[in-house]
């Protein structure tokens, strides 16, 4: 019996749905929370700057002191950064380094290439406006502002803003624990011999770095025999202590295509035909911890390498983001020109592996087969086509980059 393929969009919906988010949190010191997932609101207990402080090399003057450009004052006093003047009196200028605090009475700075040393003064080029060059206290983040929002991804930038309001640790949710394992007597890993008809484990190492670049603790089983039993007892194995099963292999109809009857019979399973390419054949479920625990869910993901890579970094990846607490989990899209012909769309949903070319228009590597591993390499970026679009040079299509993806 013909089976009905699903939308992309209706699976990836599914997908979400079906994410528990993460409840463990744990706190880590700032500089070790890379990539995680922030737990909850950071408020920051202090203006930054702290002070009123110069953006220049120059000097700290009083306006009113300036009739005219030329003026000379007197030099009373020196600010280095990570020092306190004191009041500047009527008629002087402190020398300042950017950074430093504002001394009381100053209201304006000039900078350095305007001014000329005048012995123990200063000739001042140039009037100023009060508040030149001064950065205000607050001027970056108020007392009481949310730095950062609960359920952020965070990158080294946002470390170094929660390092600016004097975070020593984050509290993030603790990472996914995810199984991973492959089916397939063909399969051979690197290294060992490669007899005729078998073929090196690829999907292994783009599956395990995928995770690994996620923030997962992967949990790597390896090859598992084209076994019912085989692939059973994995299941197993894997159920006990991981929230989430990963395998690429097995989930087509063929005879030695074990993963869905060893998944129902360990648990429940889903198994969508996939309107999207590549990709078709995905398996969802659950599989059951025979110690009694909660188990894992369980994603199946075809054998074909490129089918492999795009259905994890498209439909895993977001399920894996939900998982972890993530708020935003689906990759945004730019609307760029194609500098290629597309002429015999799919029926399914296509996911192209092409790259930028100097001219900013899109390019599209020759051979889209779903064995073809050299194009995810040669590519910077997948074109999501919608059924049946046939595209044309000079058309706009729309563009995931990789840097939303990986």
């Amino acid at each position: 019996m013909k089976q009905t393929l699903r939308p992309f969009e209706e699976v990836r919906a599914a997908l979400l749905a079906s994410a528990e988010p993460l409840a463990d949190i744990e706190a880590v010191p700032t500089a070790e929370a890379l990539g995680r997932v922030l737990a909850a609101d950071q408020v920051s207990g202090l203006d930054v700057p702290p002070l009123d402080n110069s953006h220049m090399d120059g000097y700290a003057v009083r306006t009113a002191d300036l009739p005219a450009a030329g003026t000379r004052l007197r030099v009373a006093q020196r600010i280095p950064a990570g020092s306190v003047g004191h009041t500047l009196e009527a008629g002087t200028a402190a020398r300042i380094f950017t950074g430093a605090p504002i001394p009381h009475g100053a209201d304006a700075v000039v900078m350095q290439e305007l001014c000329s040393p005048d012995g123990d003064g200063v000739i001042v080029n140039h009037l100023p406006k009060p508040g030149e060059w001064i950065r205000q206290a607050g001027e970056d983040i108020a007392r009481g502002a949310t730095v950062l929002g609960a359920g952020l991804r965070l990158n080294p930038q946002m470390l170094g803003l929660a390092a600016s309001v004097g975070c020593a640790t984050l509290p993030v949710f603790r990472r996914l624990k995810v199984a991973l394992f492959s089916t397939g007597d063909e399969l051979v890993m690197p290294g060992e011999p490669l007899p005729p008809g078998a073929i090196y484990n690829s999907n292994r190492y783009v599956l395990r770095g995928l995770l690994e670049a996620l923030g997962c603790e992967v949990n790597d089983l390896g090859i598992v025999p084209d076994s019912l039993e085989a692939t059973r007892q994995a299941l197993r194995t894997a159920a006990a202590g991981n929230d989430l099963i990963v395998t690429s292999g097995g989930v087509s109809m063929g005879e030695e295509d074990h993963i869905k009857p060893a998944v129902t019979a360990e648990g429940r399973l889903d198994s969508w035909l996939i309107a999207m390419k590549p990709g078709k054949p995905v398996a969802f479920g659950r599989v059951n911890d025979p110690a009694g625990g909660k188990g894992a869910a369980f994603i199946g993901l075809p054998g074909n390498p490129v089918s492999s890579f795009v259905t994890f970094i498209m439909l895993v990846r977001p399920f894996v983001l939900r998982a972890q607490g993530a708020a935003e989990c689906l990759p945004r899209t730019l609307p760029l020109e194609a500098g290629f012909d597309w002429p015999r769309p799919d029926k399914r949903r296509e996911f192209l592996r092409a790259r930028l070319g100097p001219d900013g228009r899109v390019l599209l590597y020759a051979n889209q087969g779903p064995g073809v591993l050299t194009s995810t390499v040669w590519a910077d970026g997948l074109v999501n086509n919608p059924p049946e679009t046939a595209i044309r040079a000079g058309d706009r299509v729309s563009f995931i980059p990789y840097s939303e993806l990986l």
